[in-house]
This record gives structure tokens, C-alpha cells and sequence, in this order.
């Protein structure tokens, strides 16, 4: 495909590649992830007769990598008719928004597809967060009064203890088992 090879060579770890029966291989193509997006690049194959049912393995594997990664939405520039049958849109101004800046210098011909609703998922993130605060504050009011408590019956139990010490004492003198002087 006449990519740099020193450039690709540094992202090796991101290309996902089809295999023959053979062990050849008839394809591959770059999935790099960034926070929730993903970006499909450098698509290349030895044989484009085989090129839609590579993408197909190729497409399985991405949602599992995306599912896995927590990836809400993928990008492409990829001018194949296989991701418009498989749902990529092409993205609108607004959605262009949530385009990384690591991938803005690309162009602007880009298709993408919403694999998850960032939308409710932080609306949930928020939800999560505010109930994580209020257990946060039941916990703690638990613990004071928990603490209260303890120190409460601590102090009961001192003056239980004074109390019958001293009714030991005033038994021991009353009853003669000390000497009055």
C-alpha cells in the first residue's frame, strides 16, 4: 500500500491482520485508540477479491477491541462502501466537535459511527457520582454516630464503675471488713 514503514513500524501493536489458511497474509488495518474514540487507518490488502470478507473478520474484531476499550464512538477515512453498509455516517460539523485533536490535521472526509450513547452513559457517570457522594456522606454520618455512641456508653460504663466501686467500699467499711480508725 506504499505507507511509510517507519511511521507504521513505531504503531506495530495497533494493526490488526487477516490470515489465509495458508498463513499468508491477505490484510490488515490500524485501530488506535484514543480516551473513547477509535480511529480505523491504513487499510491494505494483498488481494482485493478478498477485501470485503477481511473487513468483515476485521469489523467483529474492532467492536470486541472497542467493546473492551470502552470506545463510545469509531472514525475512519476509509472510502470503502463496507462501512456505509455497516453504518458509518458521514460526520457533521457537530460531530466533528468530538474528533480528537490528535486526528483534526487528517482531513475533513471523515465517516463515523456511534457505538454507545456518550450522551446517557455521562448522564449515568453523573448519576453513579452523586450516589457515590451520598453514601460517602451516609458512611460518614454512620461513623459519627457510631463514635458517639461508643463514647457514650464509655462514659456510662466510667460511671458504673466509680458507682460500684464506691458502693464496694462504703460494703466493706459498713459491714467491717475494713478497719474504722
Amino acid at each position: 500500500m506504499h505507507f511509510p514503514a517507519g511511521e507504521l513500524e513505531k504503531r506495530l501493536t495497533e494493526f490488526q491482520v487477516v490470515e489465509a489458511a495458508d498463513g499468508q497474509i491477505v490484510g490488515a488495518i490500524g485501530v488506535q485508540i484514543i480516551r473513547q474514540h477509535a480511529l480505523l487507518h491504513s487499510e491494505g490488502y494483498t488481494d482485493f477479491a478478498v477485501a470485503d470478507a477481511a473487513r468483515q473478520l476485521f469489523w467483529e474484531r474492532i467492536q470486541t477491541i472497542s467493546a473492551h476499550h470502552g470506545v463510545f464512538r469509531l472514525w475512519t477515512q476509509e472510502n470503502s462502501p463496507f462501512w456505509v453498509r455497516w453504518g458509518f455516517q458521514p460526520a457533521t460539523v457537530e460531530l466533528l466537535e468530538r474528533l480528537p485533536a490528535e486526528w483534526k490535521h487528517s482531513g475533513d472526509k471523515w465517516l463515523t459511527i456511534q457505538l454507545k450513547n456518550e450522551e446517557a452513559i455521562a448522564a449515568l457517570d453523573k448519576e453513579l457520582e452523586a450516589f457515590r457522594e451520598s453514601e460517602k456522606k451516609r458512611t460518614a454520618e454512620t461513623l459519627d454516630q457510631a463514635r458517639t455512641m461508643t463514647a457514650t456508653i464509655t462514659v456510662i460504663a466510667f460511671i458504673l464503675g466509680i458507682v460500684l466501686i464506691g458502693v464496694a467500699i462504703y460494703l466493706f467499711v459498713r459491714r467491717g471488713f475494713l478497719p474504722m480508725r
